[in-house]
């Protein structure tokens, strides 16, 4: 296994005090692999802190552009950015912190026809999407790929997130089912959302990738993590165990992609 450099002890010197990640866990991090899809809300603390964290290669994944809209929560990006595809802006904030990083663009939609190549080439998958029918395909090609990942959901001032271990732990088809209607929710299903609270489930998000990588502490599998900013409650929901008959993770053939 590689051996830290002066300079990455110095740059991770508060990582290897812990004594569950130490120095073999930061060198699993430099080892390892993350993918990011979406550099939005969720995405942007999440790459912020992995690229911080020394994980060696970070994909990150996304076809839209920068907008003024996105300022107020999507922290990779700023105004000098507006109209830059997202993927490029982000690489350079990433970059500016920790060029060591490789950090590995896809600036296109994540679709069926894609995805189980992007998801193949990592250890580790965050959805950080904001829309079900993206959701439901990350879960099923996570699970017909066997590549554990977490995923996330956030709503003006309350937020989600569970890490599933394919064939292990429930999926997100077992917990949420099937998509729901494209009207089920108003102003065209585009949520508000404290920028803030994005940042905090962004971040558990990456805390997750980070226990991974390393091996330490207990990864949120099994249980759905709740999160209200209006009071300040965390809530630990256990969940039910993997559905047998799920259409993604159940006993019978996966779902196609």
């Amino acid at each position: 296994m590689m051996e830290l450099t002066d300079e990455q002890r110095e740059r991770y010197k508060r990582h290897l005090l812990i004594e569950d990640i130490g120095e073999e866990g930061q060198k699993k991090l430099a080892q390892g692999s993350v993918l990011v899809i979406g550099t939005g809300g969720l995405g942007s603390p999440a790459a912020l802190y992995l690229t911080a964290a020394g994980v060696g290669r970070l994909g990150i994944a996304d076809a839209d552009v920068v907008d003024l809209s996105n300022l107020q929560r999507q922290v990779l990006h700023g105004t000098p950015d507006l109209g830059r595809p997202k993927v490029e802006s982000a690489r350079e904030t990433l970059h500016a912190i920790n060029p060591e990083v490789q950090i590995e663009k896809f600036g296109e939609y994540v679709t069926k026809d894609n995805i189980m190549e992007l998801v193949g080439r990592y250890d580790f998958v965050l959805d950080c999407t904001d829309n079900f029918p993206a959701k439901f395909l990350i879960n099923d090609a996570c699970v017909q790929a066997d590549k554990p990942f977490v995923h996330a959901g956030i709503y003006e001032f309350s937020g989600q997130l569970m890490t599933v271990m394919p064939h292990e732990s429930p999926c997100y088809r077992c917990v949420f089912g099937s998509e729901p209607p494209k009207d089920a929710f108003p102003n065209g299903g585009v949520p508000g959302v404290v920028g803030a609270v994005a940042g905090v489930i962004g971040s558990l998000e990456a805390l997750e990738a980070i226990k991974f990588l390393t091996g330490a502490g207990q990864l949120l599998t099994g249980r759905l993590l709740t999160f209200d900013g209006r009071t300040m409650k965390f809530r630990n929901v256990a969940l039910p165990p993997r559905r047998r008959d799920c259409a993604a993770c159940g006993d019978q053939k996966e779902r196609d992609i």
